[in-house]
C-alpha cells in the first residue's frame, strides 16, 4: 500500500511541475520574466513570481480536471498563505517593493486548456 501512495504523490508532483511549467510558457508570451519559481517561505509557497514592466504578479497555478474546478481550487486559507508569502518574498527582494502587485492564478484543465486570471484575488 505505502508505494502506491508514493507512486501517486510522485504523479501529482509530477503534474504540478509540467502545469508550472506551462504557465511559464503563457506567461512569458505576454511579456512576463519568470523572477523565482516555488518559492518556499515559514508561510507557505508562491508556485511563480513573475514581472512584466512595473508590475509585479504572484501567480497560483492549478491544474484540474476542468477550468471551473481549477478556480474553486484557490481557496480562501491557501489565498492568505501566498499573501503571506509574498511579504516574505519582498523581504528577500526589497528592490521590488515599489511595484504594482496583483495575485494571479493560472489555471489549467487538459480538455479546456489555460486560463490566465490578473488580479484573480486579493489580500
Amino acid at each position: 500500500m505505502a508505494t502506491i501512495c508514493k507512486a501517486a504523490k510522485v504523479r501529482a508532483y509530477c503534474k504540478g511541475v509540467q502545469a508550472e511549467s506551462d504557465a511559464e510558457k503563457l506567461l512569458a508570451r505576454r511579456g512576463y520574466a519568470i523572477l523565482s519559481r516555488r518559492y518556499r517561505s515559514p508561510a507557505g509557497e508562491i508556485d511563480l513570481v513573475a514581472s512584466n514592466g512595473d508590475h509585479l504578479a504572484f501567480v497560483e497555478v492549478k491544474a484540474r480536471r476542468t477550468l471551473s474546478d481549477a478556480a474553486w481550487s484557490v481557496t480562501a486559507r491557501q489565498q492568505r498563505r501566498i499573501w503571506d508569502a509574498a511579504g516574505y518574498w519582498l523581504q528577500t527582494f526589497p528592490e521590488y517593493q515599489d511595484r504594482d502587485m496583483s495575485f494571479d492564478a493560472v489555471l489549467i484543465a487538459p480538455a479546456e486548456g489555460m486560463e490566465y486570471i490578473r488580479d484573480a484575488f486579493r489580500a
